[in-house]
């Protein structure tokens, strides 16, 4: 590719959308979309900089039309959105009806309708739980071992202990993605023969409880996505623990940046209503 992808976008002044945009500004394959950027309906401020980039942020009301007239201006403008979970179907909607393409790092919402309205739209996005790629190879190799070895831990019982920043609102994405699929079908853990829920995932965003019992460094309190899943006999005799635990938002940036770039391509092959996910973007 050698024109530069124009990104917009949406989720300033947020940290995760600020992670990005200094990662996007200092990568020559980019162009962020100066002077407006998406934000949430309860932001106090009317604007942000970043690394010497003026952004307006654009409240809710003024998405359709500010982005609207950036499609004048700003050849084939590609939209990251880590806004809300709240946010995460109207945005979508507002991006398909528009043409415009988007990657959907943001969890949470109606995930099945947020597919849906991908497929029937004239548009493609990379829509993920979780950006970072190591993570998401060791959950291609989960449900490499699912599909394999299926039922190979009935009679197990099941622990996920999640912990990020307590501004994150919902329970995480990823780790969500372990026990169902985003059309509500079994997920990993269960077709390895657990039966989970997702509501029994333990939501950790206490920082006392996170220093004290989980272990968490204090310079990370303010952005950190830890998940432990322990696995038990009925008996007791034996336990299997997966980890893996990130400090910081780097890691999730770098993998917005591959997906970014995975998306513009497609784009550019012609790519309509599909919808890739992060195993798209690594095999891609």
């Amino acid at each position: 590719m050698t024109k530069k992808v124009n990104v917009v976008m949406a989720g300033l002044p947020g940290n995760m959308a600020k992670a990005v945009a200094q990662h996007l500004l200092r990568d020559e394959r980019f162009h962020i979309v100066p002077g407006a950027a998406l934000t949430g309906p309860d932001i106090s401020e009317s604007e942000i900089e970043i690394d010497g980039l003026k952004f307006s942020l654009i409240s809710p009301d003024q998405h359709k039309k500010v982005l609207i007239s950036l499609q004048f201006v700003v050849e084939n403008p590609v939209v990251v959105d880590f806004t809300h979970p709240s946010a995460v179907n109207r945005n979508a909607e507002l991006y398909c009806n528009l043409g415009i393409p988007f990657v959907m790092g943001t969890t949470g919402g109606k995930r099945d309708e947020l597919l849906k309205t991908v497929e029937e739209s004239l548009t493609c996005a990379v829509i993920a739980p979780n950006m970072a790629k190591q993570i998401v190879g060791f959950q291609a190799t989960m449900h490499y071992m699912a599909a394999t070895f299926p039922k190979v831990f009935e009679g197990y019982t099941l622990e996920i202990v999640e912990s990020h920043q307590n501004g994150k609102a919902d329970t995480s994405g990823t780790a969500m993605a372990m026990v169902e699929q985003p059309d509500g079908s079994p997920g990993i853990f269960n077709q390895l023969g657990i039966p989970f829920k997702k509501d029994q995932i333990r939501m950790v965003r206490d920082p006392k409880v996170q220093t004290s019992e989980l272990g968490v460094p204090e310079e990370y309190l303010a952005g950190h996505g830890w998940h432990t899943y322990i696995l038990r006999s009925k008996d007791g005799t034996v336990i299997l623990r997966f980890t893996h635990n990130v400090n910081g938002r780097d890691v999730y940036a770098l993998g917005t940046i591959d997906a970014l770039l995975f998306l513009a391509n497609k784009v550019e092959q012609g790519a309509k209503g599909e919808v890739f996910s992060m195993v798209d973007v690594l095999k891609g």
